[in-house]
Parts: structure tokens; sequence; C-alpha cells
């Protein structure tokens, strides 16, 4: 039989590995039942859906590799980082789902939960109070309005797998419907600020950096707490905290 390998977990959800199929496990029915719904819509390499018996997901392994991980180097040439460009401007092209995604919450949603999260930050002394104000600051230039795309929602540099420059699969859609198409811009380029002109030069379509800068710090403040409450390390290199500390 084939060695188990643990992709991730935690208390939310599993991921494991058994040569080339992935069993994903997760305490919630509605995120596995957006990502089949998303996979079956969108006009980008998918997964293949093995089968399904609640609460697990069986998917096919898909060929290729990432450009990179968050916390370790971007690999690929400057061709490849555009190739996901232009596919997730597919992606963002295609005809909007039915229902609102990760990257689809209110501003006023948004603005209330970050404000929130900042001060549990504060006030536990997770991070210093003026890394938390200057990156709320720039947190601003993502408020405002936007045109919905169909958005994958954590779009993150090791949910998108090529082999040379041809996007051969991307994975893990559970947060996927409509929603800002910059959050998925600066959720792929986290921790790899260098590469966003070859992203950008494949999507095809100029983008306010500041939105993109904003994103940056937003995600990185709201993640930081459940990061480390769920068993990773926001504070290694490369990672959410000096992705922070990088706007000051």
């Amino acid at each position: 039989m084939d060695e188990i390998q643990v992709v991730v977990a935690h208390s939310e959800r599993a991921t494991l590995r058994v040569g080339d199929v992935f069993l994903k496990v997760d305490a919630d029915q509605a995120r596995i039942d957006t990502e089949v719904r998303a996979m079956a819509l969108v006009p980008v390499p998918t997964p293949e859906v093995l089968w399904r018996k609640p609460p697990v997901l069986a998917i096919a392994a898909i060929p290729g590799t990432t450009l990179g991980r968050l916390g370790g180097p971007a690999t690929g040439s400057p061709a490849a980082w555009a190739a996901a460009g232009a596919a997730i401007r597919a992606l963002h092209d295609a005809p909007l789902p039915a229902w609102q995604g990760r990257a689809g919450r209110s501003v006023g949603a948004l603005a209330a939960e970050l404000d929130g999260e900042c001060e549990l930050l504060v006030a536990n002394g997770i991070l210093p109070t003026d890394l938390v104000t200057r990156n709320r600051r720039v947190a601003e230039a993502a408020f405002r309005p936007w045109t919905p795309a169909f958005t994958h929602g954590d779009l993150q540099i090791a949910h998108v797998f090529l082999e040379g420059t041809e996007v051969t699969g991307i994975i893990d859609w559970s947060e996927a419907g409509q929603g800002d198409p910059l959050y998925d811009l600066a959720t792929f380029t986290l921790g790899h600020e260098d590469r966003l002109d070859d992203l950008l030069a494949g999507y095809g379509t100029a983008v306010d950096l500041d939105v993109i800068r904003g994103w940056w710090s937003l995600r990185s403040l709201l993640v930081v707490r459940w990061l480390a409450e769920h068993g990773f390390d926001p504070f290694a290199p490369g990672c959410e905290v000096d992705v922070l500390r990088a706007r000051m």
C-alpha cells in the first residue's frame, strides 16, 4: 500500500495523499459543496473528482509543480508567472457564479472584522502596536468599490500547478465565488512581491498597486492569530509577519 502523507491538518479540515489520490476531510460540508460546484464551472484546469462520500472528497493528483510557497523561494521563469496570470484572468472573466465567495465580503463587514482583529493582535501582545497601526492604514486601500468577478478566494501560490509555461491545474476551491479579483492577485503574490510584474504581464490589464498592497496587509492581519492558534507559524521568514514588516 502507498504511504499516507498528511498534506495539511487542523481542527477544521485535513488533506491526505495516498499515491495519486488526495482525500479531503472537512467538517463543513458547505465548503466541499462549493469546491465541487466551482470546479465544474471554471474555465481553467482543475483536479478530477474521483468520488465523494461525506465528509470525504477524493480528487486525483495533477501533474506539474508550483511556482513556490509562502516562506520559500519563488521559482519558475517570468513566462511561467505570466502563464499563471493568464489563467487567473480567464477565471476572472468567466460568468459569475450564483454565490458569494470569501473575496466577496462587503467593505463594511471586512472593515469591522479587521478592526476587531487588530484590537486582539495588540491586546494579546501578538504584534506591536506600530506594526498593526501602519498596516491597518495600508489596508484602507482595499476598501473601495469593485466589480465582482469569479474568484478563487484562496489562491495561494501553492494552489496553482504548471509544467513549463502551461497551467496544469488549480486546486482548493472551497472559498470560491463572486469577489474582488484583486484579492486573488494579492493572495497569489503574498510574500513574493518581486514577481507581481511577471504575473500582471500575463493577466493583461493594469491594476491599482495600492489596492494589491492593501490586500497584502489586510489578509496578513486577518490570519496571523488564526495561524498561530492552529499550529502554523506566521512569524517564519517570508511569511505573514514579514509581509507586514515590509510595509514599514
